[in-house]
């Protein structure tokens, strides 16, 4: 625990993990007092009200009438600067915003009174780089093959198909209702975990194994419990909560799925020339050769990905810092949310990405530690080599995933900013650089795909 000032406001700073701090700040009354009055000085020679004129409002009346507001304004602010001093004056390097929003709601300020609030912030841990140059790398290549332009074209026929519906649903099938989600035992009046209308799960393809996923979470025996259902049918569906699940309130618990199969429907794929007519291509063997383009660019990308997960683990190997023996509710869904981003990048489909999502929410703790530790690596090796991201930068990226998606990039974007992932799309480029900053220092040699493959099933990189 330390104690410091900032800007005459006392900060005691309190450890709460590796990566954890407990600010508890104050502020002198006598800055308080003197905020709000200048606050409400200004509201008085500015504020006009029936039958005065502006400037000429008596301070009671006034008061009486915006006091609550002014003070709630006055306190956001004295509460803003003085965790922003805090921050930047006791060099604390802060990942995301600081949680406490519910004390501070409830804080009400008194010109009388020192002003102390608590926040807790996530901050990256210390550590050092250790020497990162003439890494041994290996670089797989890739041949996009005729079966594999086959593939791709049945998925393009599939994502462009219509929808039948049926009277009993088969392996493959789609069931589209309402999915609730509770903790085993507990009563019908409790509110759910989760309760979702028009939510979808797959009855697992017969090549696919049993595993299937439903609410985002992965079931080992998913075709066991889901059979092959009815609409109408209400299916329960029993499971064990993931222990990196973004919910804290999920985590390990015994969860009951209870789902109300609305309608079954099954994908018909689009006919070949009507996929040829929508795209503007005048015979099959032009529209496989733009397939095969866009899938030698993929391989491209799955390449540099291959080669950038090999820096990764050779990164998380060598570098010793303390880390948290759990990650938080917030770390958890910022892995994810940047596990979506690059399977989105590297042009994985939405179905699969969903599939691989649930799949990490069921890895083990020890994974996703190690997916946080890589994060605050790559925030220190961005930092060694002052990576920048340019506009154009992100630009690029958003156009290079919507391509991918078949969507408009300014719809992407659009969709991006209102979602708050933007920043995301940043870290991902901010990242890929620092990386590949670190491949232009390493020892590359070429493999082929099969050997590749091989020393990724046996660790033997």
């Amino acid at each position: 625990m330390s104690t410091a000032t900032a800007g005459g406001h006392a900060v005691k700073i309190e450890d709460l993990g590796s990566c954890r701090k407990k600010l508890t700040i104050t502020v002198p009354k006598s800055q308080v007092a003197e905020q709000l009055e200048t606050q409400m000085a200004t509201l008085v020679s500015e504020a006009a009200l029936p039958g005065f004129r502006p400037g000429r409002v008596p301070r009671r009346l006034i008061e009486k009438k915006f006091g609550t507001s002014v003070r709630q304004e006055c306190k956001n602010q004295i509460i803003a600067s003085a965790y922003s001093q805090a921050i930047e004056q006791n060099k604390l390097q802060v990942l995301a915003e600081p949680e406490g929003n519910e004390e501070l709601s409830a804080l009400e300020i008194d010109p009388s009174r020192d002003l102390t609030f608590h926040l807790e912030v996530e901050v990256a841990p210390e550590f050092e780089l250790p020497s990162i140059d003439n890494l041994e790398v290996k670089k797989p290549m890739i041949e996009v093959k005729d079966e594999q332009v086959t593939e791709q074209i049945d998925r393009l026929r599939t994502n462009e198909g219509t929808l039948e519906s049926q009277e009993k649903a088969e392996p493959g099938d789609y069931c589209i209702g309402r999915g609730v989600m509770r903790e085993a035992g507990a009563p019908e009046t409790a509110k759910p975990l989760l309760d979702i209308e028009g939510a979808v799960l797959q009855v697992p393809p017969k090549d696919k194994g049993p595993k299937g996923a439903v609410l985002g979470v992965m079931v080992e025996d998913f075709a066991k419990q889901v059979g092959l259902p009815k609409p109408g049918a209400d299916l329960k569906i029993r499971c064990k909560g993931p222990d990196v699940h973004e919910r804290v309130d999920v985590r390990g618990k015994d969860l009951e799925i209870t789902f109300k199969v609305e309608r079954v429907e099954r994908i018909i794929p689009a006919k070949m020339e009507d996929i040829l007519a929508k795209l503007g291509f005048s015979d099959e063997g032009q529209f496989r050769e733009q397939v095969r383009g866009r899938l030698e660019q993929r391989a491209a990308v799955e390449q540099q990905a291959a080669m950038r997960q090999q820096v990764a683990r050779k990164l998380v190997e060598m570098v010793k810092v303390e880390m948290p023996k759990n990650i938080s509710a917030r770390q958890a869904e910022r892995s994810l949310a940047r596990a979506r981003m690059e399977m989105a990048y590297r042009g994985l489909d939405a179905a699969e990405v969903e599939n691989r999502i649930a799949e990490m929410r069921s890895s083990s703790v020890e994974q996703s530690i190690a997916e946080l530790k890589l994060f605050f690596i790559m925030v220190k090796a961005a930092q060694k080599f002052e990576v920048q991201v340019t506009e154009d930068e992100v630009n690029g990226r958003i156009y290079q995933i919507a391509m991918e998606r078949r969507v408009r990039p300014d719809k992407l974007r659009a969709d991006l900013i209102q979602s708050n992932q933007i920043g995301m799309v940043v870290q991902q480029v901010r990242e890929h650089k620092a990386m590949d900053a670190i491949l232009a220092r390493a020892k590359v040699s070429e493999v082929s795909l099969e050997d590749y493959n091989k020393m990724v099933k046996d660790n033997t990189f």
